[in-house]
């Protein structure tokens, strides 16, 4: 019984590894993306109503997350279509973007499916300026647009053995809006294949940062940014094997490397982009 359990898990497993088309990466995907996006839309809307939310019409800083957040996704469109990559340009038609920020002392941002983003104003005083605001952004939402999110919940349902048939519908499904819960709702972590983890948030500074270019702000912001970040964190974090977060040396080496293209993709478009 056992080895038939593994063997159907095993087919399953290959039956859901998808191509990435952003990264080129196969992941495991077993969730519809427009199931996540409308669970998202509820946990979205609840994480606001317990929130200050500052508004752009009063408040600089909300007006800036706005304005970067929108770049980005434009940004992200272009990228596409200058990849020819138009699988990916009909996907962000179902992407309805809200950017907000939050009065929030925690050094966080987050990106959750469909493009519901939200900052606290906790990690503007380490951004700075808006272009490592912009490649915070881009980190986070190149985490939504490469399913990630989807990658982890496909992770953890298998590891918890719950019952899986293909593209699992999830709304009203209680197992299923715990595991959501545990993947997207604000604070949540989960110790899901952690080295699995650390490509993930590689993947996410790589290709964020070309979104930032592309959007024109200076890519090069981002290693003084982690740099800050490190500082910041006063060298309480725990080693890099235990964290799904790749240590702050080897992601600022990934950065640098990183930088050549994404600098062929920066084009500067005003002051506020520096």
């Amino acid at each position: 019984m056992k080895q038939l359990f593994l063997f159907l898990l095993a087919v399953v497993t290959l039956a859901a590894c998808h191509k990435n088309a952003v990264t080129g990466r196969k992941q495991l995907k077993l969730f519809g993306e427009e199931s996540l996006r409308q669970m998202a839309v509820n946990e979205y809307k609840s994480f606001l109503s317990q929130n200050p939310v500052m508004s752009e019409t009063v408040n600089k800083d909300a007006e800036m997350v706005n304005r970067v957040g929108k770049r980005i996704a434009a940004a992200i469109k272009q990228y596409y279509v200058q990849e020819n990559k138009l699988e990916l340009v009909k996907e962000l038609e179902g992407y309805k973007w809200e950017f907000n920020l939050v009065n929030n002392k925690e050094v966080n941002a987050w990106c959750m499916p469909g493009g519901k983003v939200v900052v606290y104003t906790g990690l503007l005083p380490i951004t700075q300026n808006e272009a490592a605001l912009a490649v915070v952004m881009g980190h986070e939402i190149t985490h939504a647009v490469a399913h990630h999110g989807n990658e982890r919940m496909s992770q953890g349902a298998l590891a918890q053995g719950l019952e899986i048939v293909g593209n699992i519908a999830t709304a009203n499904n209680p197992k299923y809006n715990n595991l959501f819960n545990n993947v997207f709702a604000p604070g949540a972590q989960i110790g899901v294949l952690l080295p699995n983890g650390r490509k993930q948030e590689y993947e996410a500074d790589r290709f964020g940062l070309y979104f930032c270019a592309m959007a024109g702000y200076n890519p090069r912001e981002a290693v003084p940014f982690w740099q800050r970040m490190a500082q910041a964190g006063g060298g309480q974090k725990p080693p890099e094997f235990l964290s799904t977060h790749p240590s702050d040396e080897n992601r600022i080496a990934k950065l640098q490397s990183y930088m050549d293209e994404a600098l062929k993709l920066y084009k500067p478009v005003g002051p506020t982009t520096k």
